[in-house]
């Protein structure tokens, strides 16, 4: 018979592969490692088994790896199955339950055989596109990681130094993750060291953070809020604490650099995107929050077949069960969540910098929505405006996104 399918089991150090054709049956199955021989030697067995020339579908449960962008590079059709659909598809073959490696290489395999329109293969993303998303993720990711570490100092200054909180989260106007906060508590990690700092010892650890403007009252402001009277814990403890509290700001100080290398470099390649100018052109959308939606969209025309599917994707579309007379709608919680992530402050900025979207909002405010609610609309139709400029290539224009529909006359 003809092979129609191909199933790759993925693992950490070797990937379980076989082919079957029309029927479901498996002409091929082999083990390979994860090194270039391993990539070889399934490509090989593709080339061998493959009637249609380069176009037999790979089905595999991740769409990261190196395996998988090998597979990519060689031309092959990918299709990124999700773990929990697997394990659904592997009790209509086995009603026990049981599993192995070669098994669950058949079951992907057969899922292409039998379902491959209910499911989409990788995005044909540019390779500019993927390096963006790369960056993106991990400038998100750091971005959590700096809020995670800051609320773990927070936590711990309030334990045996409240002074440094006092110091450093006053009038709102100043952040505990600063340069100056950062260089200040490594220098002097608890209450007696920090008491101990001359005004011009201050002076200069701002000058180190970069402070170039009201050096001398922030340093005179700092010294008498750090000298003031407050609790204290035994020396002992104190000391114990300012080491843990050192260690916390090594590392919320490295992520800080790492956010603005990856900002300055997400900055370069955002901008050399030629879908940059379409984006940006959108209210609400600068350089980081434009790099973000676009690495999660791609720039795969094809991907979507329309805005609903986009919206789906990110999110912004509800999830409708209806079962006899119940009918209940409710938030899509299987979705993109660093789109999500980014819709609520892309809606909020929209609506602080744009009189349209501002409009808009207040609309849904005044019909009842609650301010999480009204963003998520704006968020869902945002998404339709940025869809359609992304598939005509045509940049945002308010007069045409906000035109009254043409009413028919007699």
């Amino acid at each position: 018979m003809v092979a129609v399918a191909c199933g790759i089991d993925w693992a950490q150090d070797h990937h379980d592969v076989a082919v079957v054709d029309e029927t479901g049956v498996v002409v091929a199955s082999v083990r390979i490692n994860d090194d270039a021989a391993g990539l070889s030697q399934v490509l090989a067995l593709l080339a061998e088994h493959d009637p249609t020339g380069g176009k037999l579908p790979v089905a595999i449960e991740t769409s990261q790896g190196l395996l998988v962008a090998g597979l990519r590079a060689a031309g092959r059709q990918v299709f990124a199955i999700n773990p929990l659909a697997v394990s659904r598809y592997r009790d209509r073959y086995r009603a026990s339950r049981g599993k192995s490696d070669a098994f669950d290489a058949m079951v992907l395999a057969n899922i292409l055989r039998t379902d491959a329109t209910a499911h989409r293969p990788l995005p044909a993303d540019s390779e500019l596109l993927q390096s963006l998303r790369v960056l993106t993720r991990a400038q998100q990711d750091a971005a959590w990681d700096q809020v995670t570490l800051t609320n773990r100092i927070r936590t711990l200054l309030r334990m045996f130094f409240p002074a440094a909180l006092a110091a450093f989260e006053r009038g709102g106007r100043h952040r505990l993750d600063s340069p100056a906060a950062r260089v200040i508590l490594a220098a002097a990690p608890t209450p007696a060291a920090a008491a101990a700092l001359a005004p011009t010892e201050l002076a200069t650890l701002l000058r180190c953070a970069g402070r170039q403007r009201g050096i001398a009252a922030e340093a005179d402001t700092l010294h008498g809020i750090l000298r003031g009277e407050q609790m204290r814990q035994p020396a002992a403890v104190e000391q114990a604490m300012g080491l843990h509290l050192q260690g916390l700001v090594r590392q919320l100080d490295a992520v800080c650099q790492t956010l603005q290398q990856l900002e300055q470099r997400i900055d370069e390649v955002f901008t050399a995107h030629p879908d940059a100018k379409i984006v940006t052109s959108i209210p609400g959308l600068g350089v980081q929050l434009g790099a973000r939606l676009l690495a999660e969209i791609g720039d795969d025309r094809g991907r979507f077949a329309d805005a609903r599917a986009l919206r789906a994707f990110a999110g912004a579309a509800p999830v409708t069960r209806s079962s006899g007379k119940s009918s209940f709608v409710h938030a899509r919680r299987a979705k993109n969540d660093r789109i999500a992530a980014t819709g609520y402050v892309w809606a909020l900025a929209a609506v602080r910098h744009d009189s349209h979207w501002n409009t808009r909002y207040r609309s849904r405010r005044a019909a009842g929505d609650r301010h999480v609610a009204a963003l998520r609309r704006l968020f869902h139709l945002m998404l339709g405006k940025l869809h359609h400029c992304l598939r005509h290539n045509t940049l945002y224009d308010s007069r045409k996104a906000f035109a009254e529909p043409a009413t028919s006359t007699a």
